[in-house]
Protein backbone atom coordinates (compact mmCIF):
# COMPACT_ATOMS: atom_id res chain seq x y z
CA UNK A 1 0.00 0.00 0.00
CA UNK A 2 1.20 3.43 -0.84
CA UNK A 3 2.75 5.82 1.97
CA UNK A 4 0.16 8.00 2.77
CA UNK A 5 0.83 11.91 4.51
CA UNK A 6 -0.15 12.45 8.00
CA UNK A 7 -2.82 14.21 8.11
CA UNK A 8 -3.40 17.25 10.86
CA UNK A 9 -6.97 17.75 11.82
CA UNK A 10 -7.58 21.27 12.57
CA UNK A 11 -11.27 21.70 14.53
CA UNK A 12 -13.67 24.69 14.18
CA UNK A 13 -14.82 27.44 16.71
CA UNK A 14 -16.82 26.18 19.99
CA UNK A 15 -15.49 22.48 19.23
CA UNK A 16 -12.27 20.65 20.17
CA UNK A 17 -10.80 17.54 18.56
CA UNK A 18 -13.42 15.12 19.46
CA UNK A 19 -15.82 16.89 16.59
CA UNK A 20 -13.21 14.40 14.66
CA UNK A 21 -14.12 11.33 16.16
CA UNK A 22 -16.25 9.85 13.35
CA UNK A 23 -13.84 10.44 10.87
CA UNK A 24 -11.05 9.14 13.02
CA UNK A 25 -12.33 5.72 13.45
CA UNK A 26 -12.68 5.37 9.87
CA UNK A 27 -8.58 7.08 9.36
CA UNK A 28 -7.73 4.41 11.90
CA UNK A 29 -9.30 1.74 9.60
CA UNK A 30 -7.56 2.35 7.03
CA UNK A 31 -4.25 3.11 8.74
CA UNK A 32 -3.97 6.65 7.97
CA UNK A 33 -1.84 8.53 10.80
CA UNK A 34 -3.30 11.44 12.00
CA UNK A 35 -2.59 14.39 14.80
CA UNK A 36 -5.78 15.86 16.04
CA UNK A 37 -4.54 18.99 18.57
CA UNK A 38 -7.18 20.88 20.81
CA UNK A 39 -6.77 24.57 20.14
CA UNK A 40 -8.40 26.50 22.72
CA UNK A 41 -10.09 29.25 21.00
CA UNK A 42 -11.90 31.01 23.89
CA UNK A 43 -15.25 31.39 22.82
CA UNK A 44 -14.00 33.41 19.67
CA UNK A 45 -11.65 35.75 21.62
CA UNK A 46 -8.35 34.33 20.65
CA UNK A 47 -6.87 35.21 17.39
CA UNK A 48 -6.48 33.10 14.19
CA UNK A 49 -3.18 34.42 14.55
CA UNK A 50 -2.42 33.32 17.62
CA UNK A 51 -3.88 29.87 17.31
CA UNK A 52 -2.01 29.08 14.70
CA UNK A 53 1.39 29.88 16.02
CA UNK A 54 0.46 27.14 18.72
CA UNK A 55 -0.65 25.12 16.02
CA UNK A 56 2.49 25.39 14.39
CA UNK A 57 4.32 24.70 17.90
CA UNK A 58 2.98 21.74 18.02
CA UNK A 59 3.06 20.44 14.61
CA UNK A 60 7.18 20.94 15.09
CA UNK A 61 7.12 19.24 17.93
CA UNK A 62 5.35 16.41 16.52
CA UNK A 63 6.80 16.13 12.64
CA UNK A 64 9.82 18.87 12.98
CA UNK A 65 10.59 20.50 9.82
CA UNK A 66 10.50 19.05 6.94
CA UNK A 67 7.89 15.64 6.87
CA UNK A 68 5.17 16.40 4.31
CA UNK A 69 1.92 16.73 5.36
CA UNK A 70 -1.99 17.31 4.52
CA UNK A 71 -4.06 19.63 6.13
CA UNK A 72 -7.87 19.07 7.07
CA UNK A 73 -9.43 22.03 8.36
CA UNK A 74 -13.49 22.20 9.82
CA UNK A 75 -14.89 26.30 9.82
CA UNK A 76 -12.87 28.11 11.50
CA UNK A 77 -9.79 25.38 11.55
CA UNK A 78 -9.89 25.72 7.24
CA UNK A 79 -8.67 29.15 7.97
CA UNK A 80 -6.37 28.39 10.36
CA UNK A 81 -4.61 25.33 8.06
CA UNK A 82 -4.37 28.68 5.52
CA UNK A 83 -2.82 30.85 7.14
CA UNK A 84 -0.36 28.00 8.78
CA UNK A 85 0.40 27.52 5.24
CA UNK A 86 0.74 30.98 4.06
CA UNK A 87 2.74 32.43 6.76
CA UNK A 88 4.42 29.26 8.51
CA UNK A 89 6.50 27.49 5.48
CA UNK A 90 3.53 24.95 5.37
CA UNK A 91 3.95 26.01 1.84
CA UNK A 92 6.45 23.91 1.07
CA UNK A 93 5.39 20.79 3.16
CA UNK A 94 1.79 20.39 2.27
CA UNK A 95 0.62 18.50 -0.51
CA UNK A 96 -3.23 18.73 -0.25
CA UNK A 97 -5.26 21.50 1.60
CA UNK A 98 -9.23 20.07 2.75
CA UNK A 99 -10.96 22.80 3.79
CA UNK A 100 -14.78 21.71 5.27
CA UNK A 101 -17.26 24.59 5.74
CA UNK A 102 -14.65 27.25 6.23
CA UNK A 103 -15.54 30.92 5.93
CA UNK A 104 -12.55 31.23 3.30
CA UNK A 105 -14.70 34.94 2.30
CA UNK A 106 -15.92 35.36 5.88
CA UNK A 107 -19.51 34.58 7.10
CA UNK A 108 -22.41 37.11 7.91
CA UNK A 109 -22.49 35.59 10.87
CA UNK A 110 -19.60 37.42 12.32
CA UNK A 111 -20.51 40.97 11.15
CA UNK A 112 -22.35 41.97 14.51
CA UNK A 113 -19.36 40.31 16.85
CA UNK A 114 -17.45 43.23 18.12
CA UNK A 115 -14.20 43.27 17.45
CA UNK A 116 -13.12 43.10 21.62
CA UNK A 117 -13.33 40.57 23.35
CA UNK A 118 -14.24 38.60 20.27
CA UNK A 119 -10.69 39.15 17.76
CA UNK A 120 -11.14 35.46 16.47
CA UNK A 121 -14.63 35.85 14.81
CA UNK A 122 -14.54 39.45 13.95
CA UNK A 123 -11.51 37.88 11.78
CA UNK A 124 -13.61 36.07 10.00
CA UNK A 125 -16.12 39.23 8.90
CA UNK A 126 -16.66 39.46 5.36
CA UNK A 127 -14.02 41.92 3.89
CA UNK A 128 -12.04 41.50 6.76
CA UNK A 129 -8.25 43.15 6.68
CA UNK A 130 -6.97 38.88 7.79
CA UNK A 131 -9.62 37.73 4.75
CA UNK A 132 -8.20 40.03 2.56
CA UNK A 133 -4.54 39.01 3.67
CA UNK A 134 -5.14 35.48 3.11
CA UNK A 135 -6.26 36.00 -0.10
CA UNK A 136 -3.51 38.27 -1.06
CA UNK A 137 -0.87 35.60 -0.66
CA UNK A 138 -3.18 32.90 -2.03
CA UNK A 139 -0.06 32.55 -4.86
CA UNK A 140 1.23 30.12 -1.67
CA UNK A 141 -1.11 27.19 -2.43
CA UNK A 142 -0.49 27.10 -6.26
CA UNK A 143 1.42 23.64 -5.89
CA UNK A 144 -1.17 22.28 -3.38
CA UNK A 145 -4.37 20.47 -4.48
CA UNK A 146 -7.11 22.28 -2.56
CA UNK A 147 -10.31 20.48 -1.71
CA UNK A 148 -13.63 22.49 -0.25
CA UNK A 149 -16.35 20.79 0.90
CA UNK A 150 -19.52 22.97 1.41
CA UNK A 151 -23.18 22.40 1.64
CA UNK A 152 -25.49 25.38 0.20
CA UNK A 153 -27.69 24.69 3.41
CA UNK A 154 -25.32 25.70 6.33
CA UNK A 155 -26.36 28.26 8.49
CA UNK A 156 -23.39 28.98 10.27
CA UNK A 157 -21.12 30.07 7.33
CA UNK A 158 -23.53 32.42 4.83
CA UNK A 159 -23.83 32.64 2.25
CA UNK A 160 -22.62 29.65 1.85
CA UNK A 161 -21.16 29.16 -1.39
CA UNK A 162 -18.58 31.71 0.39
CA UNK A 163 -17.09 28.90 1.98
CA UNK A 164 -14.77 27.70 -1.54
CA UNK A 165 -11.71 29.48 -2.28
CA UNK A 166 -11.49 30.59 -5.70
CA UNK A 167 -9.51 27.56 -6.75
CA UNK A 168 -9.35 24.29 -5.90
CA UNK A 169 -12.15 21.08 -6.44
CA UNK A 170 -15.47 22.43 -4.39
CA UNK A 171 -17.55 19.45 -3.56
CA UNK A 172 -21.00 19.73 -2.48
CA UNK A 173 -23.05 18.08 0.22
CA UNK A 174 -26.47 17.74 1.52
CA UNK A 175 -26.66 18.31 5.26
CA UNK A 176 -28.74 20.42 6.76
CA UNK A 177 -26.47 21.69 9.92
CA UNK A 178 -22.71 23.14 9.81
CA UNK A 179 -21.15 20.31 11.96
CA UNK A 180 -22.72 17.22 10.48
CA UNK A 181 -20.39 18.05 7.51
CA UNK A 182 -17.53 16.25 9.89
CA UNK A 183 -20.50 14.44 11.57
CA UNK A 184 -22.77 12.34 8.95
CA UNK A 185 -21.68 9.46 7.37
CA UNK A 186 -22.37 9.61 4.09
CA UNK A 187 -20.26 13.12 3.94
CA UNK A 188 -17.25 11.24 6.27
CA UNK A 189 -17.40 8.69 3.47
CA UNK A 190 -16.74 11.22 0.60
CA UNK A 191 -14.04 12.85 2.65
CA UNK A 192 -12.19 9.41 3.45
CA UNK A 193 -12.52 8.84 -0.36
CA UNK A 194 -10.43 12.18 -1.70
CA UNK A 195 -8.11 11.94 1.40
CA UNK A 196 -7.22 8.16 -0.03
CA UNK A 197 -7.29 9.34 -4.24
Amino acid sequence: MEKRNPIILIHGLWNTSSIFSSFTSKLDDIGIEYFAPTLKHSYGMTSIIDLTNILNELILEKYGLEKELDILGFSMGGIIGRYWIQKFNGYKRTRRLISIGSPHKGTLMAQLIPKYPFKGISEMKINSKFLRELADNDFFLDDIECINFFTYWDLMVFPSWWTNLNFGKKISVRVYKHRNLVRNKAVIDKIIDEITM
